[in-house]
């Protein structure tokens, strides 16, 4: 069966006129009972990126391909003992267009400058450190806890750009002393902080590790950035931030209000530090991502293991995350006023995907067909997770920035003293062991956190 939405090509080829509108093409793969679709041209990107052609790739169980799909190697494939699986990318679960980046400017702002990158050995560290060191600055300092990654990045940088001067520190985050010995010995003028724990049922498990490092963590980075000079911190947080309803998120909320106090005072003088914090979700193929699970999963044959039909989130690749994130810290540090009441910056992720239907398109992407060659397997919800998450608070005000993909929230702020005062409260809570008055602490200073626990395990 052919389809074509282009009127010259259907009228020199006699298609019928119903044949090729989008609209059409729903029912006609319903009613024919497609096993396969062949997407080339316009209509291949068509496919991917106009919501209509999504919706019947979901409702018809069609195979799609941007280039073609051959019906006999797939066949040919699925008889083979080892059948070989297409290389993934990235980049086809996004289901819309990335967003493209403004590089002059962020060429301006890391030419020539010392930057410094927490957690250089991680997903989101590890592309920033690629990212700051295309743009020719000064010096590049890497920290990072993990020995393999931090070798990694410092190989790889070296690799790819060997005239950049870097240097790979390993150190602690939550290390007040180390820490700050650091900054006062480089000097950096900007510092992205992007090392924290992530994981959302690992933090339930132990609490007051990831209060350590999200939280207290942040603020012994922040105030040794502060204390060295440095011109900018970018604090790189999650939409898990928004209603909380985990630690992590409560964790990452609480670093946020803390970097907005700091930047509120650093507006104050012309040489105080700015803050700027950048929010999104999850990143298509991170360490801890479903992407790699399914992929293992896969490998194996099944099942794909999903937590609840209706669970859902904001997709991003590593590569278009951090870009936005140098161009938030663009906007952030520009003329423009719009933070000054400590906003944060929340990166557009368009629509938020169904974890199941991206199950779904894994499978069909490997040349399978979910429920029939691989099963999908509901486990329920674990301790802190939500069925969605939400990229700011109902009352936080949303505004659009000169940036395209980038939006500003104006969330409540706090006095920097107090929560201060907090986080020492929590800090020395946490290193006696006492994760009652820890948590307690947490509450008071996020007090839109509603802590679902359900199945928690206590941890030592």
């Amino acid at each position: 069966m052919l389809v074509d939405d282009d009127f010259a090509s259907r009228r020199g080829l006699g298609y019928s006129a119903d044949m090729a509108t989008r609209r059409a093409l729903l029912r006609v793969s319903l009613n024919a009972g497609l096993d396969g679709m062949i997407a080339a041209g316009a209509v291949a990107l068509a496919v991917w990126l106009v919501a209509p052609w999504w919706a019947v790739m979901l409702a018809s169980g069609a195979l799609i391909a941007i280039l073609a799909l051959i019906r006999r190697m797939y066949r040919l494939l699925r008889a083979a003992p080892n059948p070989v699986r297409m290389p993934l990318a990235i980049e086809d679960l996004l289901n819309r267009p990335q967003i493209k980046h403004n590089r002059d400017a962020m060429a301006l702002l890391v030419q020539g400058r010392r930057v410094l990158v927490t957690g250089a050995g991680g997903t989101i560290g590890s592309e920033l450190a690629r990212q700051v060191a295309a743009l020719g600055p000064a010096e590049v300092v890497l920290i990072d806890q993990s020995e393999f990654a931090l070798w990694q990045i410092d190989t790889e940088l070296g690799e790819r750009a060997p005239d950049i001067k870097r240097v790979a520190v390993m150190a602690d985050i939550r290390d007040a002393t180390r820490i700050a010995a650091i900054f006062t010995h480089h000097r950096p003028e900007l510092v992205f902080h992007a090392a924290a724990l992530k994981h959302v049922p690992m933090v339930e498990a132990d609490p007051m590790e990831g209060l350590l490092t999200n939280a207290c963590g942040t603020a012994i980075v922040a105030d040794a950035a502060r204390a060295a000079g440095a011109m900018a911190m970018v604090l790189v947080s999650t939409d898990k931030a928004v209603n909380p309803t985990s630690v992590m998120g409560a964790s990452k909320r609480l670093a946020e209000i803390y970097c907005q106090a700091l930047d509120i005072l650093g507006r104050r003088t012309a040489a105080g530090m700015r803050c700027v914090t950048v929010r999104f979700g999850n990143v298509l193929g991170s360490t801890g991502s479903v992407v790699p699970v399914f992929e293992r999963q896969l490998a194996r044959g099944g099942p794909l293991t999903v937590t609840h039909p209706d669970m859902q989130r904001y997709f991003m690749t590593v590569r278009e995350a951090v870009g936005l994130v140098l161009q938030a810290t663009v906007s952030g540090l520009g003329p423009s006023d719009q933070n000054r009441d400590g906003g944060i910056f929340v990166l557009d992720m368009g629509a938020p995907v169904k974890i199941v239907d991206l199950a779904r398109q894994m499978i069909r992407l490997a040349g399978l067909r979910p429920d029939e060659d691989i099963e999908i397997r509901f486990t329920g919800l674990r301790p802190g997770e939500k069925l969605f998450e939400e990229l700011f608070h109902g009352q936080e005000p949303l505004m659009a920035t000169e940036f395209a993909g980038l939006l500003m929230a104006r969330p409540r702020t706090g006095d920097a003293r107090v929560i201060g005062h907090a986080m020492f409260a929590i800090e020395t809570a946490c290193r006696a062991g006492n994760r009652r008055v820890a948590l307690a602490q947490l509450a008071l200073m996020v007090p839109e956190f509603a802590h679902a626990e359900q199945g928690l395990r206590g941890s030592i």
